[in-house]
């Protein structure tokens, strides 16, 4: 059966004992788990003693389905192997890891997840690597600003389907591995406003990313990223700002407020949803607009609105 492999390791500023007392306790999972924040009804029971071989931890949920996971062996302060079962919405089985190795600044935290799929589906393992890849670095984010700082700067609201539009826009192409965007996009946006300024163009309408292609095999995402412009604005021309456009549609839409490197997790929030909802995105191009921040407001305060534009 074709086998699988997926991986995804972060710096932690804090002991291997504290990092690893963290993720061998389930019932700390409650609160960095990378699926559960679109599921918050979800049931969870956990079971054991924290860092024990059997605790368990067993979840159902309407959009994040049931399963249930089992220390299998324990080295404390290095490693944790975890039997995890699917449930819900199909049966399968899978091993799990977090290794830790010491590092100067204090502890790398390594999640690994591993094992094989029937035969006829082996042309899903592309898309199982790239999406459980995602959740691992949101997962990895999450438990990262737990620990050193006792917090996460992450909440979404999912507000349903709205209407939309029209929208123009002019921006910069970019391109980023899914876990990439986060460093890519503020550059580019910097490289936007330095042509609107060079070009006379207004800098006051909103910020926007319009996220086009996903190369699933690959990872990569191709985008937009610039400023909303009235209808009488005019592209320069030569220039390497792009222009993209929307009309009045129904969108599906949910709103992120937090640190700008938890922003996956809002995007997971709206896909998962509408995922289980049955709703059909166009091909228009799902987008985020970026609320300003007020005068003396935080990052930390960013307010973001993801649109998953909706046929019919």
């Amino acid at each position: 059966m074709p086998a699988y492999q997926v991986d995804r390791s972060i710096a932690v500023s804090a002991p291997p004992s504290r990092v690893f007392s963290v993720v061998a306790d389930f019932n700390t999972w409650s609160t960095w788990s990378p699926w559960l924040i679109a599921d918050p009804g979800a049931s969870v029971r956990v079971s054991g003693p924290p860092g024990s071989v059997g605790s368990g931890y067993a979840w159902s949920g309407d959009v994040s389905g049931a399963g249930e996971m089992e220390f299998r062996k324990v080295e404390c302060d290095r490693r944790l192997e975890i039997e995890l079962r699917f449930l819900k919405p199909f049966k399968s089985r899978a091993n799990v890891e977090f290794e830790l190795q010491p590092s100067p600044a204090g502890a790398v935290l390594t999640w690994r997840m591993s094992g094989s799929l029937p035969w006829f589906l082996f042309w899903m393992i592309p898309m199982l690597k790239t999406f459980v890849g995602q959740d691992y670095h949101r997962g990895l984010l999450m438990v990262k600003d737990w620990i050193e700082t006792g917090k996460i700067e992450s909440k979404t609201t999912p507000h349903g389907i709205t209407p939309v539009g029209p929208l123009r826009m002019f921006g910069v192409r970019a391109s980023a591995h899914l876990e990439e965007v986060g460093s890519i996009a503020p550059p580019a946006m910097d490289r936007c406003e330095q042509l609107f300024r060079k070009h006379g163009l207004p800098v006051t309408g909103e910020g926007i990313a319009v996220y086009h292609r996903l190369a699933v095999k690959t990872g990569r995402l191709d985008f937009i990223i610039g400023r909303l412009v009235p209808d009488a604005a005019t592209l320069p021309q030569g220039t390497e700002l792009a222009e993209w456009s929307l009309p009045a549609v129904r969108a599906f839409r949910v709103e992120f407020q937090g640190a700008y490197h938890h922003l996956g997790n809002g995007w997971s929030v709206a896909n998962q949803i509408t995922r289980h909802r049955k709703l059909k995105q166009s091909n228009a191009g799902a987008f985020e607009l970026y609320r300003p921040l007020a005068p003396g407001a935080a990052p930390t305060d960013r307010t973001v609105d993801i649109f998953l534009p909706l046929k019919g």
